[in-house]
């Protein structure tokens, strides 16, 4: 898949008493339809990045650029195709919805018929479409979020950046918004630079994932490959008979194991799985019942932000 966001050497330094270095000579790429997870501790760099990458920040160095122009010579042209969206910014909440969607459309060169034939669908879509013409102080913070949300795609964007948008939100507001961002890839095709701290969400919709720490990219990869490079996968078993010969067989093959009462916790590699459960097999061992838990990408991330 072609590019259609790249960065090269991209940095920002702060020139302070003490100078700090806050993204430090990045360089990636978003593909064509892609999900990108841009991932990292708190103070990270997520953050300057998107902001760089917005244009509301200058890079001291390095180079941005969108479907293959220069963002610096052409920064208005490429932001026609540009949206952003964050669960920590809002609208002007005395605006009534819709007055907000149109000021937003006239920025895009919309007029207000057009605005509303593009953003009504997806105010439906989340169920705000009766709140069009309220004011945005009378939103819940999840329905803020979903009209963020609306502001970013109903615009026809080619790339979207996406600053956690489900950041404190309840469990199925966030599964909503996340197949809605599916959606939108799936129909139009759309490019998604998404941040998150939620792995499990990351894992679900990302293509890939780009983990930043102090600055730096430290990682570039799948999220699975990523979660399995750091953990193996885990066996639960609740032992009904063979505790001990299930411990002896984990320590001839050399696993870790830990032992609480009738449960024993084996850790091994995806490929030793059936090796090990045939084992158990033959010494006659009896168990009430199993759970197989692959690494995670949450495992990943905590190992990386221990790392000094």
């Amino acid at each position: 898949m072609p590019s259609i966001l790249s960065t090269t050497n991209l940095r920002k330094d702060y020139p302070r008493k003490t100078p700090f270095v806050a993204i430090d000579d990045i360089s990636f790429d978003l593909k064509e339809g892609e999900i990108l997870g841009l991932l990292g501790p708190n103070g990270s760099g997520k953050t300057t990045t998107i902001q760089m990458l917005l244009g509301t920040l200058t890079p001291t160095a390095g180079s941005i650029s969108y479907f293959g122009r220069d963002f610096a010579l052409h920064r208005s042209d490429i932001l026609r195709h540009v949206s952003f969206a964050s669960t920590f910014t809002s609208l002007p909440f005395t605006l009534s919805l819709a007055e907000n969607l149109e000021v937003f459309g006239y920025l895009y060169g919309y007029n207000s018929k057009e605005s509303a034939s593009y953003y009504d669908p997806l105010l439906e879509r989340f169920g705000i479409l009766d709140k069009r013409n309220n004011r945005v102080s009378s939103l819940s913070a999840g329905q803020v979020t979903r009209l963020m949300l609306v502001k970013a795609f109903f615009i026809q964007p080619k790339v979207v950046l996406l600053d956690e948008p489900t950041a404190s939100l309840d469990p199925d507001i966030a599964n909503d918004i996340c197949s809605f961002i599916l959606e939108q890839r799936e129909k139009k095709g759309v490019s998604v630079l998404f941040t998150s701290h939620k792995m499990q969400e990351v894992m679900e919709i990302c293509d890939r994932t780009i983990f930043l720490k102090s600055g730096k990219i430290i990682a570039d990869d799948t999220p699975e490959r990523l979660a399995k490079s750091v953990s193996k996968f885990s066996i639960r078993l609740v032992i009904v008979d063979g505790l001990k010969r299930t411990a002896a067989i984990a320590q001839k093959e050399g696993l870790r194991y830990t032992i609480d009462h009738r449960l024993i916790e084996i850790a091994l590699s995806e490929d030793k799985i059936p090796e090990f459960l045939n084992a158990l097999s033959e010494a006659k061992v009896s168990y009430a019942s199993i759970k197989i838990e692959e690494p995670s990408l949450e495992d990943f991330f905590l190992q990386i932000a221990k790392k000094t």
